[in-house]
């Protein structure tokens, strides 16, 4: 293909989704707030994500789309990083989806970001695209707006995916890593009762997953971005210590983690929620995970 466009194009993610594609299109325009030199067929076009200033022109004769924008989640629940949170995703979803209505020979694929954040906090119902129950709360609320923006675009010769994707583990970012620096601390115990479960998925396999529904041209509508095999908070902690070859961790009740979320500025929702999550359609459509089982990733991650 010819032309990939992706926002939010300087996070972990980003950049992973820019060096995989690298050799798959013949440009790359990562569209930020920053300049960066140009490197090998990767472009920098700047833009605020909320106003039109030339950059909409790229969309045009674009293949795909990859919107990753939004400001991290990992921060106080204050009411101005909440406003920051929300309008961060749904201004860009929405501006992205105003671009392309426009276009003339618009981009044939729109994969846009969301989260399995959007599913109720469960320990027993596995949560798929076809059962799955929506939840409550802040959280789910931004997950909601951000696809009612995608979905509610007239984006009629292209086709939307909404990515609920889990926590994506990396070898050089994302969330193993504040996870890997607790347990070598010896802090490395259960987080809360331990019960609630942990949906993942390896680097690797999140950008296999992007690139096979880019290919598969039929599939469309929200897509569970993880691993088939959730574990829980308890199981993920004694991987991660048996890995590390660490012989103790400390647990950390909710009391604990409540004072050391506020001290650290951010929530406990991130550790506490059990997410129960399936990629039911990536498996009806026969795409195939290399680390389904947790070990397996870790020992490949963290070695």
């Amino acid at each position: 293909m010819k032309k990939l466009i992706i926002s939010g194009g300087s996070g972990f993610l980003g950049s992973l989704l820019t060096d995989y594609f690298g050799s798959s299109f013949e440009e790359i325009v990562l569209l930020s707030r920053k300049q960066k030199p140009q490197h090998n067929n990767v472009r920098t076009v700047l833009w605020d994500a909320k106003t039109f200033s030339g950059w909409e022109r790229e969309f045009e004769d674009a293949d795909v789309v990859i919107n990753m924008a939004g400001r991290s989640v990992d921060c106080r629940y204050t009411d101005k990083n909440k406003d920051l949170i929300m309008n961060s995703r749904v201004d860009t979803t929405t501006i992205i989806g105003k671009t392309i209505a426009q276009c003339k020979n618009p981009p044939s694929t729109w994969l846009n970001s969301s989260t399995a954040t959007i599913y109720r906090h469960s320990l027993d119902k596995e949560m798929t695209e076809r059962t799955g129950e929506i939840g409550t709360g802040f959280s789910v609320s931004v997950a909601k707006a951000w696809e009612d923006a995608l979905f509610s675009s007239t984006t009629t010769q292209t086709r939307k995916i909404a990515l609920r994707t889990s926590i994506v583990l990396g070898k050089n970012g994302g969330a193993l890593q504040p996870i890997k620096k607790i347990t070598q601390l010896g802090l490395g115990g259960k987080q809360g009762d331990g019960k609630q479960k942990f949906s993942w998925i390896h680097e690797e396999d999140f950008l296999r997953s992007l690139d096979f529904l880019i290919t598969n041209s039929h599939i469309k509508g929200p897509i569970n971005i993880v691993a088939p095999k959730p574990t829980t908070n308890a199981h993920l902690m004694s991987l991660m210590r048996d890995t590390l070859k660490i012989p103790f961790g400390i647990p950390s009740p909710k009391p604990l983690l409540e004072v050391g979320a506020f001290v650290i500025r951010t929530e406990t929702e991130l550790l506490l929620k059990s997410r129960n999550v399936i990629p039911e359609q990536l498996l009806k459509e026969g795409f195939t995970f290399r680390y389904e089982q947790l070990d397996k990733a870790l020992k490949d991650l963290l070695r």
